[in-house]
């Protein structure tokens, strides 16, 4: 009993430790390793230089999305914090990422931003769950053609989101959201630009590309912003800031607070929680495969989701809008020698400081270098190179990725995920299907000819060889759905003069229910018309696949090799 007992709890103890693998964040695993003063260092100094570059990006990310910057730093606050705290990489900074702000400003437009607050805790409860059952092992085999057409439609919305601010255009009404009706309203308001918004635009463009060449370790974007304000305070330029458009930001974080629910409100937000649940995984995901080749170090994917979706919770019950792992964020902490999360915990905390200590300073940023920080990050996010390679490299990837960067731009980012994922699958079981293939041999081929693969064999017999009744197939490849019609029209043109046919499945590795049912077919017209059927060269797994769809003997007979079926054809008539 004590033996049985062990039995069972074995797979449980197995399955308790494989749980904690998963879920563990690396936080607790670093901190198990050994965390020294040294470590200490190196974290707090990637945090603040993690944290210089998110405060203008989190205000401008913030304003580009319809809030107020002070709810951009609201979640690179609170949401930094939980994920690096919580995630499962060593280096993942969350915070407000660029490729939210079309959604988020949609939400806020349909919805208000009570409707916005509910729905990022929607989605965060959806990454949550999403996470706990494990599917976020599945969000990796989004097609790369996919990721670099949303990314770059994503870019080219972003900027079209600026060019308001970059001119200083007065459209005498609220710009539209969707590209194709804020184009005609940004032709007609373009008489109004101000040249000193254009100037102070290009100026922040210009020193963020100057010091990314000449010093690429300086803070280019805050030492623009910094710069840019401060001419505008001394010229006493007229322009938009960000008090005056804002009034300032806070000097301390919100009262935390639940939005109104209702069944009607949640059912009314599900397509955009669950828009912001589907970007915000594949955001994360990837900013945390970048970090992965960036150190060398491994994430646990199921774990992030995790704590993602508890960021996104916390984020809409502070006021704050939806948070996700940022890549370029990301890659300056590793960049600046981080050692573990604390670094991002850190970055949090170094930005809380500024709201504590230096808010009133923020009331004095314009506007147009906000915005011109923003084009610099939509310029970046566009994959030049990737773009080139993919339209050079097939029509298939190509098709994929214009579908994916049009539907972003003209239609909606979920819908473009989904379309160019279902394109990305339908070209790769087109391209799987192309390499299973079926050869032909007969026997009365000279020895050489008969059998390339090298298999167990027979010696060569002369009367066997000379035998019309004998006919052998191989098939190579995974015989899946999408060949088993090809293959299956190769098997049904068999001679009737044929008596034996032997199907060689060595270099089969997987069958589907499909390929089983062609095979049952084909085992059926050989019993009606007295032909006997051989499969050989299959595995224990293919038998058991078999077995398990239904085909079993007398219509599959199995053999450990073709010149075992051509010793034993004779016998058999």
């Amino acid at each position: 009993m004590q033996a049985e007992g062990t039995s069972v709890s074995q797979p449980q103890q197995q399955s308790r430790v494989r749980f904690l693998e998963l879920f563990t964040p690396k936080l607790f695993t670093v901190l198990q390793e050994g965390y020294r003063l040294s470590h200490f260092r190196s974290d707090l100094l990637a945090g603040l230089t993690v944290a210089i570059v998110a405060l203008p990006l989190s205000m401008a990310i913030a304003i580009a999305s319809g809030a107020t910057p002070a709810q951009g730093l609201y979640t690179a606050i609170i949401g930094g914090f939980i994920v690096s705290a919580l995630g499962g990489s060593r280096f993942q900074i969350g915070g407000p990422a660029g490729a939210f702000i079309v959604l988020v400003a949609t939400t806020v437009q349909l919805h208000g931003m009570e409707g916005l607050f509910l729905a990022t805790i929607m989605s965060g409860c959806m990454l949550v769950a999403a996470g706990y059952l494990q599917l976020g092992t599945y969000i990796k085999f989004i097609p790369y053609p996919v990721t670099v057409g949303f990314t770059a439609g994503i870019a080219i919305i972003i900027f079209a989101s600026q060019v308001k601010d970059l001119l200083g255009l007065d459209p005498g009404a609220e710009m539209p959201g969707p590209l194709l009706e804020k184009l005609p309203a940004i032709w007609s308001a373009l008489p109004t630009t101000e040249l000193r918004t254009v100037a102070v635009s290009v100026c922040t463009i210009g020193i963020i590309i100057a010091i990314r060449k000449f010093r690429p370790q300086w803070p280019g974007m805050l030492m623009a912003i910094v710069i840019t304000s401060l001419a505008v305070q001394l010229l006493a330029l007229p322009l938009s800031t960000i008090g005056t458009v804002f009034g300032g930001i806070p000097s301390s974080l919100p009262m935390p607070s639940m939005p109104d629910i209702s069944r009607e409100k949640m059912f009314a937000l599900l397509p955009a929680a669950l828009s912001f649940a589907l970007l915000g995984s594949i955001e994360s995901l990837l900013s945390a495969v970048v970090a992965d080749g960036m150190s060398g170090r491994r994430h646990r994917s199921n774990c992030e989701l995790v704590a993602q979706g508890v960021a996104n919770i916390a984020a809409g019950i502070f006021g704050g809008i939806c948070v996700t792992g940022t890549i370029a964020r990301t890659a300056t902490n590793v960049r600046a020698g981080a050692h573990g999360p604390i670094a991002g915990m850190m970055h949090a905390m170094f930005l809380l400081l500024f709201i504590l200590l230096a808010a009133p300073i923020a009331s004095y940023i314009p506007l147009a270098s906000l915005a011109g920080v923003l084009a610099i990050v939509a310029w970046n996010m566009i994959e030049k190179h990737a773009i080139g390679r993919l339209l050079l490299a097939s029509r298939g990837d190509a098709a994929v990725l214009l579908v994916t960067f049009l539907l972003t731009i003209f239609r909606d980012l979920a819908e473009a995920i989904v379309v160019g994922f279902a394109l990305g699958s339908v070209l790769f079981i087109h391209r799987m299907s192309q390499t299973t293939a079926v050869s032909t041999h007969l026997p009365w081929m000279s020895e050489d000819q008969v059998d390339a693969a090298g298999e167990d064999r027979v010696p060569y017999d002369e009367n066997l060889a000379s035998n019309p009744e004998v006919m052998i197939y191989r098939i190579s490849g995974v015989f899946f759905f999408a060949a088993a019609g090809s293959i299956g029209s190769v098997l049904d043109r068999i001679s009737d003069t044929c008596r034996l046919l032997i199907v060689d499945f060595t270099e089969v590795p997987f069958i589907d229910s499909t390929a089983a049912n062609t095979l049952e077919v084909l085992a059926q017209k050989g019993q009606r018309r007295h032909l006997q059927i051989v499969f050989t060269g299959m595995s224990t797994t293919l038998s058991q696949q078999l077995s398990r769809y239904g085909v079993s003997e007398p219509l599959v007979v199995t053999s450990s090799s073709i010149g075992q079926a051509l010793t034993d054809y004779p016998r058999r008539e």
